[in-house]
């Protein structure tokens, strides 16, 4: 791998990042160039979230909102007020190639993002719901309900888009315009997934209901201010180094499994079922 063809001062490139399966930095960063056309548009102007993995997925990792110390003055990032830590931190905002391999480098495995950007961060271009299957209940529970929520959200007049979370369960994003705030969105979010639990009696819609075993949560939570979700194409800190990844609903009846989705085989996919998802953006029948 060249230096030359990035501002990237790469380091420790054969540190092995997934042992399981020997892979190293390298690779990471590899993989992140690869798939950097689809990703990038997902990233552009939203302040990152971090999981770094500095000595691999098997061992501890850490969480980073701020830009850490040594970040290079090309990379863009964000000072926003935190009421928690009563300060502000500075986030890193990835919109080029370049501050991609520089995370990669940083074996930032997982980037998360917000559900809006940085200039109207009130208001979000997303509704998100995170459908969670709680053991017995496996992939597949998780795949035939978002199959109904699809229906749900087809009567509603939206054209919903489906992920694999790269774990357990499955994410269900839907985009629209600019004119809700967080409250608005999370309520209809919620909506649908009461309506859900009314109708399937292993969907729960309430947090408290999260842990009962064979259920599956509609998690509407995310759809909160300062809320994050894993970006799509993002790796995943597991040892299989599966991916988070768009797919066509078709997909879900034809029962794909997760792991089939990783850092191997993503890139050669040549469907991109999220190709519009910016030029689809709904109206929500908000209360």
């Amino acid at each position: 791998m060249s230096e030359k063809l990035t501002k990237v001062e790469f380091t420790n490139l054969d540190k092995v990042i997934f042992p399981k399966l020997k892979i190293t930095k390298a690779q990471v960063i590899k993989y992140y160039i690869k798939i950097a056309p689809s990703m990038l548009k997902f990233l552009f102007d939203r302040p990152l979230v971090l999981t770094r993995y500095p000595n691999g997925v098997d061992e501890k990792s850490f969480y980073e909102k701020d830009a850490p110390e040594g970040t290079p003055s090309w990379v863009k990032t964000s000072k926003i007020y935190s009421e928690t830590a009563r300060r502000n931190v500075s986030y890193v905002l990835c919109n080029d190639l370049d501050t991609l391999i520089w995370l990669a480098n940083l074996a930032a495995i997982e980037i998360h993002i917000p559900l809006s950007t940085i200039d109207s961060r009130e208001k979000p271009d997303f509704i998100f719901f995170d459908v969670d299957p709680e053991p017995p209940a496996t992939f597949e529970d998780a795949a035939s309900i978002a199959l109904y929520l699809k229906e749900k959200l087809d009567d509603f007049g939206l054209k919903p888009y489906v992920k694999t979370s790269g774990k357990k369960g499955l994410h269900v994003l839907v985009p629209i315009v600019r004119e809700y705030v967080f409250e608005e969105t999370r309520a209809f979010v919620h909506k649908i997934g009461q309506q859900l639990s009314k109708e399937h009696e292993n969907v729960v819609s309430e947090f408290s209901d999260t842990k009962k075993p064979g259920k599956i949560f509609i998690d509407y939570l995310q759809n909160s201010h300062g809320r994050t979700n894993v970006c799509p194409y993002s790796l995943r800190g597991v040892p299989a180094a599966t991916v988070s990844t768009p797919i066509e609903w078709n997909d879900l009846k034809k029962r794909i499994k997760p792991a089939d989705l990783n850092i191997f085989t993503v890139p050669s996919l040549k469907k991109d079922p999220w190709k519009d998802i910016f030029e689809n953006k709904e109206k929500l029948k908000v209360e």
